[in-house]
Protein backbone atom coordinates (compact mmCIF):
# COMPACT_ATOMS: atom_id res chain seq x y z
CA UNK A 1 0.00 0.00 0.00
CA UNK A 2 1.31 3.68 -1.09
CA UNK A 3 -0.53 5.54 1.94
CA UNK A 4 0.01 9.46 1.75
CA UNK A 5 -1.54 11.82 3.82
CA UNK A 6 -2.90 15.04 2.69
CA UNK A 7 -4.35 18.29 4.60
CA UNK A 8 -6.95 19.61 2.26
CA UNK A 9 -7.55 23.37 2.61
CA UNK A 10 -10.85 23.09 0.17
CA UNK A 11 -13.08 19.97 0.02
CA UNK A 12 -13.75 20.65 -3.75
CA UNK A 13 -9.80 19.50 -3.66
CA UNK A 14 -11.18 15.69 -3.80
CA UNK A 15 -13.28 14.61 -6.46
CA UNK A 16 -16.89 14.11 -5.17
CA UNK A 17 -17.24 10.28 -6.56
CA UNK A 18 -14.02 9.59 -4.81
CA UNK A 19 -16.25 10.73 -1.50
CA UNK A 20 -19.35 8.96 -2.20
CA UNK A 21 -16.80 5.58 -2.77
CA UNK A 22 -15.99 5.61 0.70
CA UNK A 23 -19.37 6.62 2.34
CA UNK A 24 -21.78 4.54 3.87
CA UNK A 25 -25.58 4.36 3.01
CA UNK A 26 -26.61 4.93 6.27
CA UNK A 27 -24.34 8.06 6.80
CA UNK A 28 -26.15 10.99 8.34
CA UNK A 29 -26.57 13.71 5.57
CA UNK A 30 -24.00 16.07 7.76
CA UNK A 31 -21.15 13.99 6.33
CA UNK A 32 -22.14 13.99 3.29
CA UNK A 33 -19.45 15.74 0.49
CA UNK A 34 -23.13 17.77 -0.67
CA UNK A 35 -23.79 19.20 2.69
CA UNK A 36 -19.62 19.85 3.66
CA UNK A 37 -19.15 21.57 0.11
CA UNK A 38 -22.29 23.79 0.30
CA UNK A 39 -20.87 25.24 3.88
CA UNK A 40 -17.89 26.18 2.40
CA UNK A 41 -19.25 27.23 -1.63
CA UNK A 42 -21.53 29.67 0.17
CA UNK A 43 -18.94 31.13 2.64
CA UNK A 44 -20.88 30.26 5.93
CA UNK A 45 -17.26 29.00 6.63
CA UNK A 46 -14.30 29.92 6.34
CA UNK A 47 -10.66 31.83 7.85
CA UNK A 48 -13.00 35.19 7.90
CA UNK A 49 -15.47 33.09 10.27
CA UNK A 50 -12.63 31.51 12.57
CA UNK A 51 -13.43 27.88 10.41
CA UNK A 52 -10.71 27.45 8.52
CA UNK A 53 -11.11 23.81 6.51
CA UNK A 54 -8.36 22.04 6.71
CA UNK A 55 -9.57 18.53 5.93
CA UNK A 56 -7.70 15.41 6.13
CA UNK A 57 -7.56 12.97 3.51
CA UNK A 58 -5.52 9.41 3.29
CA UNK A 59 -4.74 8.32 -0.36
CA UNK A 60 -3.82 5.14 -1.20
CA UNK A 61 -1.93 5.43 -4.68
CA UNK A 62 -3.77 8.37 -5.44
CA UNK A 63 -7.64 7.12 -4.55
CA UNK A 64 -9.20 8.17 -1.68
CA UNK A 65 -9.14 5.88 1.40
CA UNK A 66 -9.67 7.98 4.28
CA UNK A 67 -11.80 11.76 5.45
CA UNK A 68 -11.93 13.49 8.30
CA UNK A 69 -13.34 16.94 8.29
CA UNK A 70 -10.67 19.29 10.30
CA UNK A 71 -10.89 22.83 11.01
CA UNK A 72 -8.34 25.40 12.09
CA UNK A 73 -10.34 27.08 15.05
CA UNK A 74 -9.48 31.17 16.34
CA UNK A 75 -12.91 31.17 18.48
CA UNK A 76 -15.12 28.89 19.66
CA UNK A 77 -18.28 29.76 18.00
CA UNK A 78 -21.38 27.53 16.50
CA UNK A 79 -19.31 24.96 18.14
CA UNK A 80 -22.41 24.13 20.71
CA UNK A 81 -19.94 22.62 23.14
CA UNK A 82 -18.54 25.53 25.00
CA UNK A 83 -14.86 25.49 25.82
CA UNK A 84 -14.53 29.48 27.16
CA UNK A 85 -12.62 28.08 30.61
CA UNK A 86 -10.09 25.91 29.30
CA UNK A 87 -9.23 28.97 26.67
CA UNK A 88 -9.14 31.13 29.35
CA UNK A 89 -6.97 29.23 31.26
CA UNK A 90 -4.23 28.78 29.10
CA UNK A 91 -3.92 32.18 27.90
CA UNK A 92 -3.68 32.97 31.64
CA UNK A 93 -0.53 30.86 31.20
CA UNK A 94 1.05 32.87 28.79
CA UNK A 95 0.13 30.57 25.90
CA UNK A 96 -2.03 30.34 22.88
CA UNK A 97 -5.20 28.31 22.89
CA UNK A 98 -5.88 29.05 19.41
CA UNK A 99 -6.23 28.60 16.95
CA UNK A 100 -6.82 25.12 17.90
CA UNK A 101 -7.91 21.78 16.10
CA UNK A 102 -11.33 20.66 15.03
CA UNK A 103 -12.88 17.78 14.06
CA UNK A 104 -17.13 18.43 13.79
CA UNK A 105 -20.10 19.69 11.17
CA UNK A 106 -20.13 23.10 11.59
CA UNK A 107 -23.13 24.50 13.86
CA UNK A 108 -24.37 20.91 13.43
CA UNK A 109 -24.63 19.36 16.92
CA UNK A 110 -25.75 15.79 15.68
CA UNK A 111 -23.93 12.60 16.16
CA UNK A 112 -22.79 11.29 13.17
CA UNK A 113 -19.57 9.43 11.38
CA UNK A 114 -16.57 11.64 11.53
CA UNK A 115 -14.11 9.47 10.49
CA UNK A 116 -14.88 8.01 6.58
CA UNK A 117 -12.79 5.24 5.94
CA UNK A 118 -11.93 2.08 3.65
CA UNK A 119 -9.77 -0.41 4.02
CA UNK A 120 -7.87 2.15 7.13
CA UNK A 121 -8.23 2.35 10.36
CA UNK A 122 -9.72 5.56 12.31
CA UNK A 123 -6.21 5.34 14.45
CA UNK A 124 -4.54 6.46 10.85
CA UNK A 125 -6.29 9.54 10.61
CA UNK A 126 -5.91 10.41 13.99
CA UNK A 127 -2.50 9.94 14.37
CA UNK A 128 -2.02 12.10 11.33
CA UNK A 129 -4.02 14.74 13.21
CA UNK A 130 -1.28 14.22 16.07
CA UNK A 131 1.57 15.02 13.76
CA UNK A 132 -0.30 18.25 12.21
CA UNK A 133 -0.23 19.40 15.89
CA UNK A 134 3.29 18.40 16.80
CA UNK A 135 4.13 20.01 13.16
CA UNK A 136 2.31 23.85 14.20
CA UNK A 137 2.58 23.31 18.02
CA UNK A 138 -1.24 23.35 18.43
CA UNK A 139 -2.13 22.40 21.73
CA UNK A 140 -5.81 21.01 21.45
CA UNK A 141 -7.63 18.86 19.15
CA UNK A 142 -11.40 18.63 19.87
CA UNK A 143 -13.64 15.92 18.43
CA UNK A 144 -17.23 16.98 18.71
CA UNK A 145 -20.66 14.48 18.47
CA UNK A 146 -18.62 11.26 16.97
CA UNK A 147 -20.42 7.95 16.66
CA UNK A 148 -19.52 5.37 18.92
CA UNK A 149 -16.83 3.27 16.88
CA UNK A 150 -15.18 6.49 16.95
CA UNK A 151 -15.82 7.45 20.45
CA UNK A 152 -13.64 3.89 21.46
CA UNK A 153 -10.87 4.54 18.76
CA UNK A 154 -10.26 8.15 20.48
CA UNK A 155 -10.35 6.41 23.68
CA UNK A 156 -7.51 4.31 22.43
CA UNK A 157 -5.42 7.11 21.45
CA UNK A 158 -5.90 8.91 24.64
CA UNK A 159 -8.62 11.61 23.94
CA UNK A 160 -10.49 13.00 26.87
CA UNK A 161 -13.94 11.82 27.34
CA UNK A 162 -16.36 15.12 28.31
CA UNK A 163 -19.36 14.28 29.50
CA UNK A 164 -23.10 16.06 27.75
CA UNK A 165 -26.23 15.11 27.43
CA UNK A 166 -28.97 15.68 24.66
CA UNK A 167 -32.72 14.67 24.62
CA UNK A 168 -34.27 12.63 21.66
CA UNK A 169 -37.78 10.88 21.09
CA UNK A 170 -37.60 7.11 20.77
CA UNK A 171 -40.34 5.88 18.74
CA UNK A 172 -41.67 2.68 20.64
CA UNK A 173 -43.96 1.20 17.32
CA UNK A 174 -46.54 4.24 18.25
CA UNK A 175 -49.28 3.67 15.97
CA UNK A 176 -50.34 7.41 15.94
CA UNK A 177 -49.77 10.90 18.10
CA UNK A 178 -52.23 9.44 20.54
CA UNK A 179 -50.57 6.19 21.08
CA UNK A 180 -47.78 8.28 21.55
CA UNK A 181 -49.68 10.36 24.57
CA UNK A 182 -50.15 7.14 26.35
CA UNK A 183 -46.76 6.66 27.35
CA UNK A 184 -47.18 10.13 29.75
CA UNK A 185 -48.82 10.91 33.25
CA UNK A 186 -52.78 11.97 32.61
CA UNK A 187 -51.83 15.64 33.43
CA UNK A 188 -49.04 15.70 30.85
CA UNK A 189 -51.45 14.18 28.54
CA UNK A 190 -54.01 16.75 29.10
CA UNK A 191 -50.94 19.86 28.78
CA UNK A 192 -50.03 18.33 25.53
CA UNK A 193 -53.54 18.21 24.57
CA UNK A 194 -53.73 22.19 25.35
CA UNK A 195 -50.82 23.15 23.97
CA UNK A 196 -52.05 21.47 20.26
CA UNK A 197 -55.13 22.90 21.01
CA UNK A 198 -53.92 26.81 21.28
CA UNK A 199 -53.03 26.40 18.04
CA UNK A 200 -55.61 24.50 16.39
CA UNK A 201 -57.94 27.25 18.21
CA UNK A 202 -56.13 29.58 15.71
CA UNK A 203 -56.55 27.79 12.71
CA UNK A 204 -53.44 27.20 12.08
CA UNK A 205 -52.10 24.08 9.78
CA UNK A 206 -49.44 22.68 8.77
CA UNK A 207 -48.06 22.05 5.15
CA UNK A 208 -44.88 19.82 5.18
CA UNK A 209 -42.40 20.53 1.84
CA UNK A 210 -39.70 17.97 1.19
CA UNK A 211 -37.82 16.51 -1.60
CA UNK A 212 -40.72 15.97 -3.64
CA UNK A 213 -42.16 19.16 -3.60
CA UNK A 214 -39.83 21.75 -2.26
CA UNK A 215 -39.14 25.31 -4.17
CA UNK A 216 -36.54 27.98 -4.45
CA UNK A 217 -39.88 30.22 -2.77
CA UNK A 218 -40.09 28.13 0.21
CA UNK A 219 -36.35 28.36 1.16
CA UNK A 220 -36.73 31.90 0.91
CA UNK A 221 -39.31 32.63 3.08
CA UNK A 222 -37.71 29.93 5.23
CA UNK A 223 -34.26 32.18 5.25
CA UNK A 224 -36.53 34.73 6.50
CA UNK A 225 -37.99 33.36 9.76
CA UNK A 226 -34.16 31.90 10.04
CA UNK A 227 -32.54 35.47 10.12
CA UNK A 228 -35.09 36.07 12.52
CA UNK A 229 -34.57 33.92 15.19
CA UNK A 230 -30.90 35.16 15.13
CA UNK A 231 -32.39 38.57 15.01
CA UNK A 232 -34.20 38.29 18.41
CA UNK A 233 -30.84 37.29 20.36
CA UNK A 234 -29.03 40.32 18.37
CA UNK A 235 -26.66 37.66 16.88
CA UNK A 236 -25.59 37.15 12.97
CA UNK A 237 -26.73 34.30 11.76
CA UNK A 238 -24.24 31.93 11.07
CA UNK A 239 -25.56 30.45 7.83
CA UNK A 240 -26.22 32.50 4.69
CA UNK A 241 -29.27 32.32 1.79
CA UNK A 242 -26.59 30.64 -0.51
CA UNK A 243 -25.80 27.72 1.36
CA UNK A 244 -30.30 26.73 1.52
CA UNK A 245 -29.92 27.59 -2.37
CA UNK A 246 -27.50 24.71 -2.46
CA UNK A 247 -28.77 22.69 -0.12
CA UNK A 248 -31.94 22.60 -1.99
CA UNK A 249 -30.11 21.59 -5.24
CA UNK A 250 -28.55 18.98 -3.53
CA UNK A 251 -32.30 17.91 -1.65
CA UNK A 252 -32.34 14.59 -3.37
CA UNK A 253 -28.89 13.57 -1.44
CA UNK A 254 -29.58 15.74 1.83
CA UNK A 255 -33.09 15.19 2.72
CA UNK A 256 -34.09 18.08 3.61
CA UNK A 257 -37.87 17.99 5.14
CA UNK A 258 -39.69 21.73 5.99
CA UNK A 259 -42.85 22.25 8.52
CA UNK A 260 -44.44 25.62 7.87
CA UNK A 261 -47.24 26.66 9.93
CA UNK A 262 -49.99 28.11 7.69
CA UNK A 263 -52.58 31.18 8.95
CA UNK A 264 -55.44 32.32 6.81
CA UNK A 265 -53.33 31.19 3.75
CA UNK A 266 -50.07 32.79 4.94
CA UNK A 267 -46.74 30.84 5.69
CA UNK A 268 -45.91 32.41 9.35
CA UNK A 269 -42.82 29.94 10.87
CA UNK A 270 -41.11 26.67 9.60
CA UNK A 271 -38.76 24.60 11.44
CA UNK A 272 -36.16 22.81 8.75
CA UNK A 273 -35.00 19.05 9.73
CA UNK A 274 -33.17 16.51 7.69
CA UNK A 275 -34.34 13.04 7.35
CA UNK A 276 -31.44 10.38 8.09
CA UNK A 277 -31.33 6.50 8.09
CA UNK A 278 -33.16 6.28 10.68
CA UNK A 279 -33.18 9.66 12.21
CA UNK A 280 -34.72 13.27 11.64
CA UNK A 281 -32.80 15.59 12.55
CA UNK A 282 -34.60 18.96 13.82
CA UNK A 283 -31.59 21.75 13.00
CA UNK A 284 -33.72 25.20 12.13
CA UNK A 285 -36.46 27.44 13.14
CA UNK A 286 -38.11 30.52 13.04
CA UNK A 287 -41.54 32.43 12.81
CA UNK A 288 -42.61 35.99 11.62
CA UNK A 289 -44.61 36.61 14.77
CA UNK A 290 -44.30 35.39 18.55
CA UNK A 291 -47.74 32.59 19.45
CA UNK A 292 -48.08 30.76 22.34
CA UNK A 293 -46.91 26.75 21.83
CA UNK A 294 -46.46 27.42 18.01
CA UNK A 295 -42.68 26.34 18.56
CA UNK A 296 -43.58 23.30 20.35
CA UNK A 297 -46.10 22.54 17.93
CA UNK A 298 -43.65 23.41 14.66
CA UNK A 299 -40.38 21.87 16.30
CA UNK A 300 -41.38 18.95 18.26
CA UNK A 301 -44.93 17.56 17.56
CA UNK A 302 -44.91 18.03 13.65
CA UNK A 303 -42.12 16.33 13.76
CA UNK A 304 -42.91 13.59 15.86
CA UNK A 305 -46.38 12.82 13.85
CA UNK A 306 -43.77 12.67 11.02
CA UNK A 307 -41.79 9.68 12.60
CA UNK A 308 -44.60 8.32 13.76
CA UNK A 309 -46.01 8.51 9.93
CA UNK A 310 -42.79 7.44 7.97
CA UNK A 311 -42.07 4.90 10.78
CA UNK A 312 -38.64 7.06 11.34
CA UNK A 313 -37.28 5.48 14.75
CA UNK A 314 -35.37 8.69 16.16
CA UNK A 315 -36.22 12.26 16.35
CA UNK A 316 -32.88 14.52 17.69
CA UNK A 317 -34.16 17.97 17.86
CA UNK A 318 -30.85 19.26 18.94
CA UNK A 319 -28.61 19.80 22.47
CA UNK A 320 -30.05 21.05 25.73
CA UNK A 321 -33.46 22.31 26.59
CA UNK A 322 -35.11 20.92 29.71
CA UNK A 323 -38.32 22.03 27.88
CA UNK A 324 -38.30 18.62 25.53
CA UNK A 325 -38.59 16.16 28.83
CA UNK A 326 -42.15 17.52 29.07
CA UNK A 327 -42.54 17.12 25.52
CA UNK A 328 -41.64 13.51 25.43
CA UNK A 329 -37.80 13.49 24.71
CA UNK A 330 -35.64 11.64 26.91
CA UNK A 331 -32.03 12.35 28.19
CA UNK A 332 -29.20 10.70 26.65
CA UNK A 333 -25.60 10.80 27.82
CA UNK A 334 -23.38 13.09 24.67
CA UNK A 335 -19.91 12.77 24.72
CA UNK A 336 -17.49 14.87 22.94
CA UNK A 337 -12.79 14.34 23.30
CA UNK A 338 -10.24 16.23 23.52
CA UNK A 339 -6.73 15.75 22.64
CA UNK A 340 -4.21 17.91 24.43
CA UNK A 341 -0.72 18.17 23.22
CA UNK A 342 1.32 19.51 26.58
CA UNK A 343 0.78 17.65 29.73
CA UNK A 344 0.74 20.40 32.11
CA UNK A 345 -2.42 21.44 30.61
CA UNK A 346 -3.92 17.57 29.86
CA UNK A 347 -3.74 17.26 33.79
CA UNK A 348 -6.02 20.29 34.41
CA UNK A 349 -8.39 19.38 31.45
CA UNK A 350 -8.86 15.61 32.88
CA UNK A 351 -9.50 17.18 35.88
CA UNK A 352 -12.36 19.32 35.14
CA UNK A 353 -13.59 16.54 32.85
CA UNK A 354 -13.85 13.92 35.81
CA UNK A 355 -16.07 16.65 37.87
CA UNK A 356 -17.82 17.61 35.12
CA UNK A 357 -18.94 14.51 34.46
CA UNK A 358 -20.02 13.97 37.89
CA UNK A 359 -22.04 17.13 38.04
CA UNK A 360 -23.29 15.50 34.37
CA UNK A 361 -24.68 12.22 35.85
CA UNK A 362 -26.20 13.89 38.96
CA UNK A 363 -28.41 15.73 36.20
CA UNK A 364 -29.34 13.17 34.15
CA UNK A 365 -30.51 11.24 37.22
CA UNK A 366 -32.63 14.95 38.37
CA UNK A 367 -33.97 14.32 34.55
CA UNK A 368 -35.56 11.15 35.36
CA UNK A 369 -37.20 12.58 38.50
CA UNK A 370 -38.79 15.41 36.15
CA UNK A 371 -40.04 13.32 33.30
CA UNK A 372 -43.36 13.05 33.02
CA UNK A 373 -43.05 9.47 31.18
CA UNK A 374 -44.74 6.58 33.30
CA UNK A 375 -41.99 4.84 34.31
CA UNK A 376 -42.54 1.23 32.23
CA UNK A 377 -42.40 3.62 29.10
CA UNK A 378 -38.69 5.19 30.01
CA UNK A 379 -35.74 3.95 28.29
Amino acid sequence: MEIKSKFLKNLSELPKQDYNDILKKDDSPFITFDFLDALEKSNSVGSFSGWESNHLGIFNKNKLSGFMPLYLKNNSHGEFIFDHQWSYALQRAGRNYYPKLLTAIPFTPCETRKCITEGLSNSDLINAGKDLMTEKNIETWHVLFPDTELQSDLKNNNFIERSGYRFVWNNKDYKDFEDFLNIFTSKQRKNIRAERKKISKLDITFDIKDKSNLSQEDWDIFYKFYVNTYAERMQAPYLNQEFFKLVHKSREVLNPVIFFAVRNDEIIAGSLCFEGSDTLFGRHWGASENIDSLHFECCFYQGIEYCIKNNIKFFDPGVQGEHKIRRGFEPRESSSFHFILQKDFREAIQKFCIEETKSVKRYLVACQEYTPIKKIYRI
